[in-house]
């Protein structure tokens, strides 16, 4: 993975009508301050910060200064972990809280938000190196059945990812918000190990209404759409909100690559056992069904589907792949 250093620019209140980003309420004061403030990271997944961030401002007692700094790696991490102590658990803990307080006001879209937060990947200090899975257990169990995805390059990789885009698109059904979402969840296609400059396949432009992953086609999804509707077939959607969003709405998902791997790891082993201290991403991943890291099939660029550009209100904007750790 790449060590990078940008500046992340923080700017309260811009806001603009695509689906990513909300325009503030009337009355509501909107700081025009900008704050800057420099971490290593990359922008693959922007949208999904943006969503995080905005969803874990509304309450934040644990005062985490930034959905990217879950993703990063513990040494970068801690800088804006608030009263986080356990780096591991700090995307949880992120996502839990983003998670519980979209669930307050009924907005699906920051719900979906920090599922898709849960499930994206943390950075590692090299190519094909799997990241540490959080110890203790989440407060919504919806955050709780998901763990990350894996750098690709690792080993069971290709099954753990496949079950986590799955599992996601079953607790994006049970909400109400598109299952179809759980697909942009997804990572890079695998890199090569050898590689000293821990780059990979990833990219490191700034993405405000989407993320590069997508905008230079990046992407490789774990599962088909119609692996996707056949995961949630059975599900019953138990909660009403409002606000959705739609993975159409964002990218045209025929144009991205789809992994070849036909494994799916039992990702509720995994979970429990990271839970209970018995598992690790690897360990886990070897006791259930594995696959090597998939190669991509249907190649194609991916076609932005945004109506605006911008920074969200105090986004800080980040991504997956390659973070100082």
């Amino acid at each position: 993975m790449k060590f990078s250093a940008a500046i992340i620019t923080l700017s309260a209140g811009l806001a603009t009508a695509t689906p990513v980003f909300r325009t503030p309420a009337p009355g509501r004061h909107v700081s025009r301050s900008i704050k800057k403030r420099q971490v290593p990271q990359e922008h693959s997944h922007d949208f999904v910060l943006t969503i995080t961030g905005e969803m874990l401002r509304l309450n934040n007692p644990k005062e985490i200064q930034d959905p990217v700094f879950g993703l990063l790696g513990d040494a970068a991490a801690k800088e804006g972990a608030g009263s986080v102590t356990n780096l591991a658990c700090l995307k949880q803990e992120t996502a839990d809280q983003a998670f519980t307080n979209a669930k307050e006001i009924g907005d699906l879209r920051g719900m979906a938000g920090a599922l898709l937060f849960q499930a994206i990947e943390r950075n590692t200090g090299g190519v094909g190196v799997a990241s540490k899975l959080c110890d203790e257990a989440a407060v919504n169990p919806e955050i709780g059945a998901l763990t990350q995805h894996q750098d690709a390059a690792s080993t069971g990789a290709g099954a753990i990812n496949k079950a986590v885009t799955l599992e996601l698109a079953k607790q994006l059904a049970g909400i109400g918000a598109d299952p179809n979402l759980a697909l942009l969840s997804g990572t890079f296609a695998p890199g090569d190990t050898s590689d000293t400059t821990g780059k990979g396949n990833s990219c490191d432009q700034e993405e405000p209404d989407l993320g590069c992953i997508f905008s230079q086609g990046l992407l490789v999804m774990d599962a088909t759409e119609d692996e996707i509707s056949s995961a949630v077939a059975d599900v019953t959607p138990t909660f009403t909100g409002t606000g959705g969003i739609f993975a159409t709405d964002l990218v045209d998902l025929a144009s991205f690559s789809v992994a070849s791997g036909t494994e799916v790891a039992d990702l509720a082993t995994i979970v429990n056992g990271a839970a209970t201290g018995a598992a690790s991403a690897t360990g886990a991943a070897s006791a259930t069904a594995t696959a090597e890291a998939p190669a991509a099939t249907n190649t194609g660029k991916a076609a932005e589907k945004t109506a605006g550009a911008g920074a969200g209100a105090g986004a800080g904007a980040g991504a997956t792949k390659s973070f100082a750790c």
